[in-house]
């Protein structure tokens, strides 16, 4: 494999002149979403949320497949939107709601499989969520409802600089849902992926470097950022740090191998 040669001069000068004037007009061009600034997205309609508005952040009209940030009005009720043939994922951002018989404040998590269409929702004060829809995968294993609350899980330690909050993980389907907190300390190679990652900035200012083809695309994330990567994309690098630390909300719908190469120039070869 050929090592890339980045010179630091080429990021970051062209960076630091974008961000002291401002010249940044929108996420840069990539053929997957990445760099997305969610409060920029249009409003949106999910029929299985009637009354609430939604950013939509990627999604598959064949499949019915979604991934959205929900705004739910105060005094709001209906049932999760799920059916026999598709699982819902719930992550509280703000406020609070009723799931069935529980109630999720801010860092609260739940995943409902399919065929758990009956079960109700609610918010009283008004709550703002990521929210998934996926289709059935016969390979799981996690059969029954998941509820955990994020701000009783301890961090675990998985590398210098990063820890892991386990919200799912499903030994069959190898789907995985997890929060990752980075250090500045932190430091990242060039990885691809077999799997499509999707991930959601809670806190924190993060650098990130995406791989389109040869060049490499380095821009920040803030709160309320995403990305929805594709398997086999590459990203990492040099570039991508963080100097206040940062957590990401991350998710795979498959078993996911890593595999970490020399860069963008990899793709070429």
């Amino acid at each position: 494999m050929k090592a890339t040669k980045i010179s630091p001069e080429r990021i970051f000068l062209p960076l630091l002149f974008c961000l002291l004037s401002s010249c940044a007009s929108g996420p840069p061009e990539l053929p997957y979403p990445a760099f997305v600034n969610v409060d920029e997205l249009d409003n949106v309609f999910i029929a299985g949320l009637p009354g609430a508005r939604a950013k939509q952040l990627a999604g598959d009209p064949r499949s019915r497949r979604s991934s959205n940030r929900v705004r739910l009005p105060e005094d709001w009720s209906f049932t999760t939107g799920a059916s026999p043939s598709q699982s819902v994922e719930v992550f509280v951002l703000a406020g609070e709601i009723e799931l069935g018989e529980f109630t999720l404040a801010s860092g609260g998590y739940a995943y409902l499989p399919p065929g758990t269409s009956g079960s109700s929702m609610r918010s009283v004060n008004g709550a703002r969520i990521l929210y998934f829809l996926d289709e059935a995968n016969e390979s799981a294993v996690i059969q029954t409802p998941l509820i955990a609350s994020s701000t009783l899980l301890a961090w675990q330690p998985t590398a210098v600089g990063y820890s892991v909050k386990e919200l799912r993980s499903d030994p069959g389907s190898g789907a995985r849902t997890w929060l990752l907190k980075i250090d500045p300390e932190a430091l990242k190679s060039w990885q691809r992926s077999t799997q499509t990652l999707e991930g959601y900035l809670l806190s924190g200012t993060m650098m990130e470097t995406e791989c389109n083809g040869e060049e490499a695309v380095t821009a920040a994330y803030q709160p309320g950022g995403y990305f929805y990567r594709p398997g086999g994309a590459v990203s990492g690098g040099p570039a991508s740090m963080t100097t206040t630390g940062g957590v990401w909300f991350l998710r795979v719908r498959g078993s996911e191998l890593i595999e970490t190469v020399s860069g963008c120039m990899e793709l070429q070869e």
